[in-house]
């Protein structure tokens, strides 16, 4: 064939490089019909032409029509009869025998789609006519190829909405479902299946649930091809979302526990990947209780590569019980992370929590004459309290600090009758729920009210006291696992996060709570567990004993008292048991007698005595106990950090870990923060610096979360660490340096002048990307600091930085030139801005190097464009430097100021008042740069702006 050379210059080993990129809008009609109009045609017309190449048994000629359709189309769409000829001739090579004519063809349908959709011709329903029938019939092509293709045009039609969901409906879906059916071919359902998968997020709600959400149910049960399961597990994330939340739980979340427990390890590995776009379309409560021990159990799976990544995914999964009215922070409109100011205090969610500077409101918000509380303070102890009420009310003695204030009054309400208590040595002492918060605001919390209590002093507190009880473990306890039967106090449910709980049960659910764990022995925290409800159920049992024996002086001696106080500092959480006898006699201890002076004393040694034997004990299980998200998921994120898990499960774990912990902080919150504190330390401290550079690309965005206090308590040292790590850590540092700093007090943050020159070495001198980012982020921070800051730090840098080496650093280092500039004059330092002018001058604009005069143009050029400085200014101190440039003997440096001259200078108005000596001065030295030697000097001199050039950069290099 003569013609092929003249469409395609090259050889036919190119023809399959060539695809519709190479057409565009503006190809003109010679080159549509160049193949057609070749010699000894016997004068056919184009058309014909088409015709007659269309139905050549030459493949290759047809390959080319099918390949330049879109052309044709636009050459012959204006006459219908034309525009129906071509839709034969697409139809005639829609049913072409050979595989690649066809592939062609449906290469060019989204692009003929395209252009049918822009309403140029008058055939609106062409492409549903005569194209839709085309992709769907390809759908089911014997050819591997063809299919391919087919469906990849098909995604991109419904990604375009090039395609009607009617057409969807009606001509698609029935056709996939076929593809689904048991009698299809396994290859073609497989493709089907993962088609129908993406096709989902595309569609809208209604139309996937009426038409393949039972189809794609059955195919998660599919029974004999695992990769139809597979590829239903991987996008099964995409379809929670389609249909939402009530479709979701009702119809998928049961076939995604089918897939989690799947016995082919690569679909628990799909499903442990998408997990977090399925636990976004569920329900709190659904998350809590469902998924999250099927997590638990992927996180635990036999195979190493589920566990990995189900640790992968464990911090998205985590975020996802984010609740940002609890996190007072909230995303902008452009994904920025701000704070939510109404509420930028964080409350408990159920009691009453004061600031510590209302300290004395908060212990007088207690209207009732009968609640005793007192600040105690020492180091461990924050609040204690004791309520009295009636010794049969005093049962038990479990966690929970959601002890109610009827429960209460009902109890003291037995004891106010018998009098007031200092006056009555026989009145009743209570079992009191105090729970204790230590915030990083020292926000105090007490949930202790009773209608019928009064304020007592610390003697009469002190003087009740008898001996003290070896402090408990730490231990959260499942509240699912409390049941209290028959208790004559009602809880109310409301979290307290990070804060043990205490509430009253009996021997019997002691017991049924060990029986439940002795199933989850193998579990260290269970142990843990179990160990402190022996330790407990021990306790009641000797209370009942005691109660069960009483003496024969019970009803001359006062009633026995027992006070529980809950603490929490920054070792955790401790428990302490009194119980006293006689407040104003001695005490009696195995066989020692201690005065009430000595109670005191050896009570207060003996506190601290067991609080710091708990502390050494447990000194690597510190307090994470919190109600955002299930404390096993905590639990295993924390342990990423574990060198055993980079040997068992990835070695990259760690990075993994880095990598989520923002989300994790942010879900928790800051008054959580203790719960992850060591977490990041160990990850800043880690060898591998993958795992310090990205917790150095995310701490500025970690600062915002935790607040000022936290961020300069816990993350400034770590950010200190970075500023001396390796550049592939301190470029994270550098490129949010700005981001962090502002988020410092004043003080704090003019220690970081003296570092900023820290940024110039580098480990490798050809990183100049490295000095690039440092001036940029310089330009930013001019705002955080003082025109006396700047003209003493900042300002060498930037001078330096215009000397660099590279190119590219020089021109960004001469905007921040400009800005400090602008710095200067705004803010009134008129006198550093005329002194740095000076230095500008003897630097650039009398440099023996012609680069750096070249800088002291575009410099000007730059001042007068931004209005750095008033005009009189710039006309006394720069003006005559600018133009006395004129006559530089390097032509760069001349082409620099006529932009300057003509494209910025004379734009302005007041360089162009007639009669001003400046602008006669302007005026000039323009025509002697129009009459330069050198082209471009005259060319930029003569021509008129087009465009505001806001760096010349790319016409220098």
């Amino acid at each position: 064939m003569a013609g092929v050379p003249l469409y395609f210059e090259g050889s036919h080993d190119d023809f399959d490089d060539f695809g519709f990129e190479d057409y565009g809008p503006d190809c003109d009609m010679m080159r549509i019909t160049a193949f057609l109009d070749v010699a000894n045609q016997d004068n056919l017309t184009p058309l014909e032409q088409l015709e007659k190449y269309a139905f050549s048994e030459n493949v290759l000629n047809r390959q080319i029509v099918a390949r330049g359709l879109l052309d044709v189309l636009r050459a012959f769409s204006e006459n219908e009869n034309d525009f129906l000829t071509v839709m034969e001739v697409v139809a005639r090579l829609s049913e072409d025998s050979e595989a690649t004519v066809r592939a062609e063809l449906m290469e060019q349908i989204p692009h003929i789609a395209l252009f049918l959709q822009d309403g140029k011709i008058n055939f609106p329903n062409a492409f549903s006519k005569y194209f839709v029938p085309i992709v769907v019939r390809y759908l089911t092509d014997p050819n591997n190829q063809v299919r391919k293709t087919s469906q990849a045009a098909l995604l991109v039609l419904l990604e375009q909405d090039l395609i009607d969901q009617r057409n969807v409906e009606t001509k698609v879906c029935p056709i996939l479902l076929a593809l689904t059916g048991p009698e299809s071919d396994d290859d073609q359902k497989i493709e089907a299946v993962a088609i129908i998968c993406k096709m989902c997020s595309m569609l809208n709600k209604d139309l996937v649930e009426s038409v393949l959400l039972s189809r794609f149910c059955e195919l998660c049960s599919e029974g004999r091809l695992f990769q139809v399961r597979k590829v239903c597990a991987a996008n099964f994330g995409d379809i929670c979302t389609t249909v939402g939340q009530e479709t979701t739980e009702h119809f998928l979340i049961p076939k995604f526990f089918e897939l989690c427990s799947d016995s082919v390890w690569g679909i628990r590995k799909a499903c442990a990947e998408c997990f977090m776009s399925v636990s976004y379309s569920t329900s709190p409560e659904t998350r809590r209780t469902k998924l999250s021990p099927l997590f638990i159990s992927l996180i635990s799976d036999s195979s190493r590569w589920v566990r990995q990544a189900a640790f992968q995914s464990l911090g998205l999964f985590i975020s996802t019980f984010a609740n940002p009215s609890s996190a007072s922070l909230y995303f902008k409109e452009d994904g920025t992370l701000s704070i939510r100011l109404l509420n930028e205090d964080l409350s408990l969610t159920s009691g009453s929590c004061t600031n510590p500077t209302d300290s004395s409101n908060s212990a007088s918000t207690s209207e009732n004459p009968a609640v005793e509380m007192t600040l105690v303070e020492s180091p461990e102890v924050k609040i204690a309290a004791t309520t009295e009420i009636s010794q049969d009310s005093a049962n038990g003695l479990v966690g929970s600090c959601d002890s109610t204030v009827e429960g209460l009054s009902s109890a003291s309400g037995k004891s106010s009758a018998s009098g007031d208590t200092k006056n009555n040595p026989t009145a009743s002492v209570a079992d009191e729920n105090i729970c204790t918060k230590d915030f990083q605001n020292n926000n105090l919390c007490s949930k202790a009210e009773n209608p019928n209590s009064q304020i007592g002093s610390n003697e009469d507190i002190f003087n009740s006291f008898h001996y003290w009880r070896s402090p408990l473990p730490d231990i959260s306890l499942d509240l699912d696992l409390l049941q209290l039967n028959g208790t004559e106090q009602e809880k109310s449910s409301s979290p307290c996060s990070g804060v043990l709980c205490i509430s009253h049960a009996t021997s019997n659910d002691l017991e049924k709570m060990l029986e439940s764990l002795q199933a989850h022995m193998d579990d260290p925290d269970v142990q843990a567990q179990v160990q402190v409800l022996s330790a407990a159920l021990k306790a009641a049992q000797l209370d009942s004993q005691s109660e069960e024996e009483p003496s024969d002086s019970d009803e001359t001696q006062p009633l026995e008292s027992k006070t529980i106080v809950c603490t929490t500092n920054d070792q955790g959480t401790t428990l302490v048991t009194e119980e006293h006898v006689n407040s104003n006699g001695p005490l009696d201890i195995g066989g020692f007698q201690f005065s009430n002076e000595e109670n005191q004393l050896n009570r207060s040694k003996t506190s601290l005595s067991n609080e710091q034997d708990v502390d050494l004990l447990f000194e690597d299980d510190k307090s994470k106990l919190q109600d955002i998200i299930p404390q096993p998921l905590l639990e295993q994120y924390l342990s990423m950090t574990d060198p055993a898990r980079a040997q068992t499960v990835d070695t990259e774990i760690a990075k993994h870990c880095a990598y989520s912990l923002p989300g994790v902080a942010l879900t928790l919150g800051r008054q959580n923060w203790h719960c992850l504190k060591d977490t990041y330390e160990t990850l800043a401290s880690d060898v591998q610096w993958k795992v310090r550079r990205t917790l150095a690309f995310s701490i500025h965005e970690l600062a915002v979360i935790l607040g000022d206090q936290l961020t300069a308590a816990d993350l400034v040292p770590i950010f200190n660490g970075f500023l001396k790590d390796l550049d592939e850590v301190r470029i994270g540092v550098l490129k949010h340096l700005y981001d962090f700093l502002k988020l410092l007090h004043t003080e704090k943050r003019r220690e970081y002048l003296y570092q900023l020159q820290e940024f110039m070495v580098t480990d490798n001198s050809r990183n100049w990307r490295f000095r690039y980012e440092l001036a940029e982020q310089l330009i930013l921070l001019l705002d955080l600091y003082s025109p006396n800051d700047i003209y003493d730090y900042l300002r060498h840098i930037g001078l330096t930085l215009c000397s660099d080496k590279v190119s590219e650093v020089r021109w960004i280092s001469y905007k921040l030139i400009v800005a400090i500039l602008r710095k200067f004059y705004k803010s009134g330092a008129n006198e550093l801005g005329l002194n740095f002018i000076n230095e500008l001058t003897v630097r650039f604009r009398h440099s023996p190097k012609w680069v750096g005069r070249q800088a002291f143009a575009f410099i000007c050029q730059a001042v007068v464009e931004e209005e750095c400085l008033p005009c009189e200014q710039f006309v006394e101190h720069l003006l005559p430097s600018l133009l006395s440039l004129v006559s530089d003997p390097v032509a760069n440096v001349r082409v620099l100021l006529a932009k300057a001259l003509k494209q910025t200078l004379l734009q302005k108005a007041y360089f162009t008042d007639i009669g001003s000596l400046h602008v006669e001065a302007v005026q000039e030295t323009l025509l002697v740069l129009q009459s330069d030697r050198d082209q471009d000097v005259q060319f930029f001199a003569t021509a008129e702006p087009k465009r505001n050039t806001e760096d010349v950069a790319a016409f220098v290099n």
